[in-house]
């Protein structure tokens, strides 16, 4: 988008908010970068530049404006609804590849050279992937300078820098001020949180729709791992370093998220993994405007507005609890995953609610026994030979996969059928395409809207969705009184 100028004038002097993480605005005359919402007066047209991101900007010698703070922008859906190379490599950068394993690693979890990924990245962003890896460990230092009272240096390891002079040279350079004077600027009466502990808000693009997404996480919530306190929704994380607890509640205009974290340096994938979970980054006014193009869905997108599609924190584990759901209730599946849990799950403790448990691994399940699983045993196998999959790397369902590799390899496990396929596709691999036309709720919704009957039929009908079929799918679920539907009451 970056580059039809004259609609990014338009956003800019409209201060549309729609807009932010599409694209960045440099203003030469300042020689700093905005989100296009920026409440400042804005510059003359010929004084702009448009950036793809925050990096580029950065690159071309503009620093972060300290009014809109355009690295809190939410992130662009592109990467989200796009399946190509650059849009995998970038959900990988966000979680924290590139600071893990560098950009080989990156380019061999693509299984594209390095120098490919460096074009690939430049051509479409402005930047490679160790640009957009420091704007990305810029803004997790702001975080941590102002949220925290940790010493300077361990703020610069924990958001991975490998310097002391790395770190202070980037924050002057991004902000344009010093570290210290960046902690000096928190507001007063706003005392920083514990070491281990941080508040932050989570940007969204209104509208949004908190009641399915809330409703969803918390009626098929796993014992132990995941729970509705308060308000609030919590659950434990399995990170790189060690591991978290997130506390998500919704708000008007951003999700109030409180991390517990083992070890901060995981401080940047949390946050990326809550964003990913509630489907913060999506770009609900370009949905619901094409649902509502069908004279059907129009009714209810207008009921409800922006409604988002419910996804996991862990890809592995989701396509386990898939497997727990086929053909029971809710609640049996809940049953058979918490027993797993209790089993096979690492135990933690959680002073502030009542967590247990962090969701088994792949490689412990593998060693469970078959003859334990209170469930038939076509559907043991069907557990038993993915989780071998899962734990010999055999599968990729992590946010850099290949959506239509994995489908295959999914297809290719026995019990797996279109449902069990199709559900993981839409919240694992995050496919905001994925549709369940033979899911009990979507026949339900489909009859009672005179919508075709068949699969088949309401396939065909569902064409005109695309490549939104998953947040239709939200809408059709809606109709029902289902728990999934329904924001918890406090």
């Amino acid at each position: 988008m970056h580059e039809d100028v004259e609609r990014c004038v338009r956003a800019v002097r409209s201060k549309d908010a729609r807009f932010d993480g599409w694209f960045f605005t440099g203003v030469v005359t300042t020689g700093i970068y905005c989100r296009p919402s920026c409440p400042v007066v804005p510059p003359k047209p010929e004084n702009m530049r448009f950036y793809p991101s925050a990096a580029a900007a950065q690159q071309a010698g503009f620093r972060a404006c300290k009014r809109c703070r355009p690295d809190t922008s939410p992130g662009s859906p592109e990467w989200n609804h796009r399946a190509d190379v650059v849009a995998r490599a970038m959900r990988l950068i966000s979680d924290g590849v590139v600071d893990r394993e560098g950009v080989p690693g990156l380019a061999g979890r693509l299984g594209y050279s390095t120098r490919q990924i460096e074009r690939q990245l430049n051509a479409e962003l402005g930047a490679g992937p160790l640009a957009l890896a420091r704007a990305q460990r810029a803004q997790t230092a702001r975080l941590l300078i102002e949220t925290t009272p940790l010493p300077m240096g361990d703020v610069a390891f924990a958001a991975g820098f490998a310097s002391i002079r790395a770190f202070n040279d980037t924050v002057r350079e991004v902000f344009a001020l010093t570290p210290t004077e960046l902690r000096d600027r928190v507001a007063k009466g706003h005392p920083p949180a514990g070491s281990g502990t941080l508040s932050l808000r989570l940007p969204f693009r209104a509208p949004l729709c908190p009641d399915n997404l809330f409703g969803h996480l918390t009626a098929t919530a796993v014992p132990g791992v995941e729970e509705w306190r308060d308000g609030t929704f919590r659950r434990t994380m399995r990170l790189p370093h060690g591991h978290g607890i997130a506390a998500l509640s919704p708000r008007p205009d951003h999700v109030a998220c409180t991390l517990t974290l083992s070890d901060l340096r995981d401080l940047t994938i949390a946050i990326s993994r809550c964003r990913w979970m509630l489907d913060l980054d999506a770009d609900p006014v370009a949905v619901d405007d094409l649902l509502r193009a069908d004279p059907v869905m129009a009714p209810l997108v207008d009921k409800s507005p922006g409604r988002r599609v419910p996804r996991t924190m862990d890809a592995p584990e989701f396509a386990v609890r898939a497997v727990l759901g086929q053909q029971v209730s809710v609640a049996a599946a809940r049953t058979h995953a918490a027993r797993l849990v209790t089993a096979y799950g690492d135990p933690i403790t959680d002073p502030g609610g009542g967590l247990t448990h962090l969701f088994p691994t792949p490689a412990a399940l593998a060693e469970l026994d078959p003859e334990a699983l209170a469930f038939p045993k076509t559907r043991r196998t069907t557990l038993t030979t993915l989780v071998d999959a899962l734990a010999n790397d055999e599968i990729d369902l992590g946010v850099g996969s290949d959506w239509d590799e994995a489908r295959t390899r999914l297809y290719d496990l026995p019990g797996f059928g279109p449902w069990t396929v199709e559900t993981i596709a839409m919240r694992a691999l995050g496919d905001p395409d994925a549709f369940i036309p033979g899911d009990l709720g979507i026949k339900v919704a489909a009859k009672a809207l005179g919508l075709p009957a068949t699969p088949a039929a309401l396939t065909k009908h569902a064409a005109q969705w695309r490549p939104w079929r998953a947040y239709a799918v939200q809408y059709l679920w809606a109709t029902s009184d289902h728990p999934i539907n329904l924001l918890p009451a406090n």
